[in-house]
């Protein structure tokens, strides 16, 4: 029954008896105007005094009560994917928060809880009937259970598996209660094919597989009702074929391809050595190089071990003792090394420090290729037979230094030179020599600068700077620079020949040809004359003036010193 409590201008408070059963109330004002809109609330289910608001003043309403259900759900697939449980495929419905999963059977009564579809009862026995039903809730209460529907808990064989050879897996379980048939799906890792068979037994054999390959069975036990529970899926890997391929020297590095499916290797000699590893190799300790040796490879998985490959036999090579290089001509190097025995051919590898590698595949003990100065050159040679390669070898480095190129050389007195060059790469110090000192070292340091001293003049001198490494030595293959050094002319006399003009007499030290100026320097101008020969005038000197006379000797080698002076008056 509906009564109205209180009423305001905009709002009217209403109260009912409660109903029996009912999950909310929907409280519905329309007004008698037809043309306005009805105004309604909801309240729970425990409430029975409620406001209705937003209602417009001077109207008339009709008021309505009506007590609502939630709406019922309604199951539409059950299964079970383990013996203790079964999953519920439902609708869900409008309005509903939440779900509630009933499971009864003789004696026993479970809900669960769930947010939607699909849900799983859980803690279940195996193999026993249930009578499923699902029910909605929301701020209302629950609804009223769907409509039941019967469902088996069913269990899986629990399938074991093995290897017995490299093309075929054997499959076995215990039996499962209540069952009559079993049905195995086979599949290729990463292949969509499949192989399902049906059997009554607790074995099968599956043949003609690939050798290292997983294959995954899924097995399912059927009862004689037609129904069929878990499903349970095993994977089993093939066992494995090896290849082996060796090399060697104070270790033999034991190499086979990698194959799929194995999970570890082990290889053994036949002087009982062996190592073990997850990799495609592993290294065993030989007594010493040129051993004859006969190894063999297992690999291992879940499995168990495959069947060891064929003997591999093999005389493990050595490496050189000693590898150098050498560089008889700037830009071209030699590898060299030792000579090996028990060796087919060599691979000389080289690279720079910059990456650039080369390599050479010679019979021979030499492998020439192209150098720079400045660079590190890492040079290593690994000795090959029918066995393979040695696995290790020395690695040995070298740096030529740049030759100097920007060298100046400059006359700094009668009898000494200036030699002045940019610092290069790989060069720790300098030494500079003349070849007509009899190549004695004038200057070993590490300043791109040096002095030739107790030099002869008219002599043309050939200069050599010369970079050295503490590690490297010295690169002997740079180019000689010639400079001569002119000697200095002297004057003689000075004779004056008219009021203006005055001849120089000098002397010729240098080779002929050689071009001589004299200059007269006064106070306010400069007079010069130019001659081959041991005179020379000086014309158009105002009288009165002083000057001071000097002479140089040009030659192709640059200019001499200038001689001592005389005065002019």
């Amino acid at each position: 029954m509906l009564s109205v409590f209180t009423v305001t201008s905009k709002s009217m408070t209403v109260q009912w008896s409660s109903w029996p059963g009912a999950s909310s109330y929907k409280i519905t004002a329309t007004p008698k105007q037809s043309s306005m809109q009805p105004v309604f609330a909801q309240f729970s289910g425990s409430t029975v005094i409620g406001s209705i608001k937003s209602l417009s003043p001077n109207t008339v309403y009709t008021v309505q009560i009506e007590a609502m259900d939630p709406d019922i759900p309604s199951i539409v697939q059950t299964y079970s994917k383990h013996s203790d449980s079964i999953t519920v495929v439902f609708t869900e419905v409008s309005g509903a928060t939440r779900y509630i999963l009933r499971a009864e059977s003789n004696n026993f009564f479970l809900e669960t809880t769930v947010l939607g579809s699909p849900g799983t009862v859980v803690q279940l026995q195996p193999y026993t009937d249930y009578t499923l039903s699902v029910m909605s809730v929301n701020s209302g209460g629950r609804s009223q259970p769907s409509e039941p529907v019967r469902s088996k808990t069913v269990t899986a064989p629990m399938l074991n598996t093995t290897s017995p050879s490299n093309n075929s897996i054997l499959v076995f379980w215990p039996p499962v209660d209540n069952a009559v048939l079993y049905t195995l799906c086979i599949i290729r890792e990463g292949s969509s094919s499949r192989l399902k068979l049906n059997t009554t037994d607790t074995t099968m054999t599956f043949d003609n597989l690939e050798a290292g390959v997983t294959y995954c069975i899924k097995g399912t036990a059927w009862d004689s009702s037609g129904l069929t529970g878990d499903d349970l899926t095993v994977c089993q890997i093939t066992v494995v074929n090896v290849q082996v391929n060796t090399g060697g020297r104070s270790l033999v590095a034991v190499f086979w391809i990698p194959v799929q499916g194995a999970e570890n290797y082990t290889a053994w000699t036949s002087n009982g050595q062996n190592c073990s590893s997850a990799l495609g190799y592993c290294n065993i300790i030989p007594v010493e190089c040129g051993q004859n040796v006969s190894v063999f490879v297992t690999a291992y998985n879940s499995a168990g071990p495959s069947n060891p490959s064929q003997p591999e036999g093999y005389i493990t090579p050595c490496a050189p003792d000693n590898t150098w290089v050498e560089e008889p001509k700037a830009g071209n190097c030699l590898l060299k090394w030792d000579k090996v025995l028990l060796v087919e051919f060599y691979m000389a590898f080289i690279k720079r420090d910059d990456g650039t590698e080369n390599s050479c595949n010679t019979t021979n003990t030499i492998c020439p290729f192209s150098c720079t100065c400045g660079y590190t050159y890492f040079v290593t040679v690994f000795p090959y037979n029918s066995a393979g390669a040695s696995p290790f070898s020395h690695v040995s480095n070298y740096t030529t230094p740049c030759c100097p190129q920007s060298i100046t050389i400059n006359l700094v007195s009668t009898d000494t030179l200036e030699v002045m060059w940019t610092p290069v790469k790989g060069a720790e110090l300098y030494e500079t020599t003349a070849a007509q000192t009899n190549d004695v070292i004038h200057c070993n340091d590490t300043a791109p600068v040096c002095a030739l001293s107790d030099l002869s003049c008219n002599t043309a001198y050939s200069v050599m700077v010369t970079p050295c490494s503490e590690l490297q030595g010295c690169n002997r293959t740079c180019t000689e620079f010639t400079q001569e050094t002119p000697c200095t002319p002297e004057i003689q006399n000075i004779i004056q020949t008219n009021n203006s003009t005055y001849t120089v007499l000098i002397t010729t030290p240098n080779t002929l040809n050689t071009n001589y100026t004299i200059t007269a320097t006064g106070r306010y101008d400069t007079h010069t004359c130019q001659t081959r020969n041991n005179s020379c005038e000086l014309t158009q000197l105002p009288c009165g003036s002083t000057y001071e006379v000097t002479t140089v000797a040009i030659t192709a080698a640059g200019q001499s010193l200038p001689g001592y002076s005389k005065p002019l008056e």
